[in-house]
């Protein structure tokens, strides 16, 4: 099922190395030293590989021997979504190109003086963002719904190693839930809120929709929360392309009744399917989503 831990695999030294590459020898340098991390990845985390390789080969259908080339390929993909969130945030943002599918939707939710939800996932790399938008002079402040599980010391490093303040903010999820006054907040000031709908913790509420022909569980409180406010809603994706290039997605959610959670996580589980048959190798969580048949 999708329920997941908390923790990234990642650790600061590994993440100083790169950095460290990046700086001295640039972006494809760092890409090169993936060929060994990737394979380490596959050897060291069996249970990783076991939730990968399910992915690819019975969600994606591909072949039994493509499904393991597709394995090791996950992990690079990945860790080069790493390694240019790295650079982009470390100063290097003219080293990437991009185009941007969706503009015009998010220009009009702030059009709608509702302030705006946009739901994303564990695919391609979001966390780039704003630092694409701050191109197209799209100001406003975006805020992301996140669980503080990540260790601080990452955070502080990432955060270290950042060229310009950043213009996201985070609203954490607190057990009283005042988090829901934040985002309130925030969309009384006519501003983005971004929530992930892929992840849940132990014990939280779930949905069940079917993604790639499956069901499995979604956290309720993205869709239940994004149902019930009086906000309009988007699905956003940032995807890699070859060739350090980026491709940023904008869809509006399809008009849902008030409250109606199941509707909206149908809604939003489709969007995945097409942008994953679209991108295999960039789905990101990296656990049994889907719960495995032995």
């Amino acid at each position: 099922m999708s329920q997941w831990d908390g923790q990234s695999k990642g650790t600061l030294l590994g993440y100083q190395i790169f950095v460290g590459i990046i700086k001295k020898l640039g972006v494809r340098a760092a890409y090169g030293l993936l060929v060994f991390v990737a394979f380490y990845y596959v050897i060291a985390y069996p249970r990783m590989g076991k939730a990968m390789f399910y992915y690819f080969r019975h969600r994606q259908q591909f072949p039994y021997f493509k499904a393991l080339i597709a394995l090791y390929r996950s992990y690079f993909v990945f860790g080069q979504v790493l390694i240019d969130k790295f650079a982009i945030f470390g100063g290097l943002r003219n080293r990437f190109t991009f185009d941007f599918d969706g503009i015009d939707i998010l220009k009009q939710l702030l059009a709608e003086k509702k302030g705006g939800i946009l739901i994303s996932g564990h695919i391609g790399n979001f966390e780039i963002a704003e630092k694409f938008f701050a191109d197209i002079d799209f100001n406003q402040q975006i805020h992301i719904v996140a669980a503080d599980q990540e260790r601080n010391v990452i955070k502080s490093y990432f955060a270290s190693i950042s060229k310009e303040p950043s213009t996201t903010n985070f609203i954490y999820i607190k057990e009283d839930m005042s988090h829901i006054f934040e985002i309130n907040a925030a969309l009384a000031r006519n501003e983005l809120v971004c929530l992930t709908g892929d992840r849940y913790f132990d014990q939280a509420k779930t949905l069940s929709a079917a993604l790639l022909g499956e069901e499995a569980l979604f956290p309720a409180g993205t869709f239940m929360l994004a149902s019930r406010l009086q906000a309009p809603i988007a699905f956003v994706y940032v995807m890699k392309e070859p060739n350090l290039h980026y491709h940023l997605y904008t869809r509006r959610a399809p008009q849902i009744k008030h409250r109606d959670a199941a509707a909206l996580l149908n809604a939003y589980t489709q969007s995945m399917d097409q942008m994953l048959k679209k991108y295999p190798y960039q789905w990101f969580n990296f656990f049994a989503f889907w719960k495995i048949k032995n």
